[in-house]
């Protein structure tokens, strides 16, 4: 499957697209503003919670972002894989989204504990070849992208790219000689497209939610800004 080139470089958001889905993701409730614990320990001054995307409207205008933000890639890719759990209906409904747009691919997806009766096994969907296509929601560690990386080169098939709503542009954590966890100075896009060689497509970044935040000024919006401003001067990646 050829997707059309836009003018977007793959990787980078356009930046028209990505404020539409900050403010979107803001009245959806699904982007807040706060304290929150993340995986890595950290206090972070936001909060992506996709699982908020919890009605046929917003998986529906949701799917709309991915599909855009894809063609204006240029990512070529033959089939789409969601890992179990968050993947699964972003995958689905991506790939919906995709053939209402006349580009018709194979969807796939996995369990996570193999099913011993019926068909067996933690695959579930169409077969698993070609270049594919994995669609989640961010990446933190890169812990889940490894996993379904391991199951598509298992299953003989070329991990190719993957798409995300949301790249945070933080350190990811590591564990080092000593088996504690630490900061690196690559986040987990940046490990997957160096170290893999992988494609990454995001809706948005942290840089366009700070964007977003630099227009709507006044009131919370300032302190919020604030606080994401000092985040990313601690923890963020270039």
């Amino acid at each position: 499957m050829e997707l059309d080139t836009g003018a977007a470089k793959a990787g980078t958001p356009d930046a028209v697209l990505a404020q539409e889905f900050v403010q979107f993701c803001v009245d959806a409730g699904v982007l807040r503003f706060g304290e929150f614990k993340t995986k890595a320990g950290r206090m972070s001054p936001y909060f992506f919670n996709a699982g908020l995307f919890d009605d046929g409207a917003k998986l529906s205008r949701l799917a709309q972002f991915y599909a855009k933000a894809l063609l204006a890639s240029g990512i070529e890719f033959d089939m789409i894989f969601g890992p179990a759990y968050k993947g699964i209906p972003l995958g689905a409904a991506v790939s919906i989204e995709l053939a209402r747009l006349g580009r018709n691919v194979p969807f796939a997806y996995n369990r996570k504990e193999a099913k011993d009766h019926g068909e067996g096994g933690t695959l579930v969907g169409a077969p698993l070849k070609g270049r594919v296509l994995i669609v989640d929601d961010v990446m933190s560690a890169g812990t889940a992208a490894r996993e379904s990386i391991a199951l598509i080169r298992a299953a003989g098939a070329t991990p190719h790219a993957i798409a995300i709503a949301l790249d945070r542009q933080e350190k990811a954590t590591e564990a080092g000689p000593d088996g504690r966890m630490r900061d690196v100075d690559h986040s987990a896009v940046q490990y997957v497209q160096r170290e893999l060689g992988m494609q990454v497509c995001t809706i948005a970044r942290l840089a366009d939610l700070l964007q977003y935040l630099s227009v709507h000024t006044g009131g919370e919006h300032d302190a919020h800004r604030e606080r994401v401003l000092a985040y990313r001067q601690r923890y963020g990646v270039s």
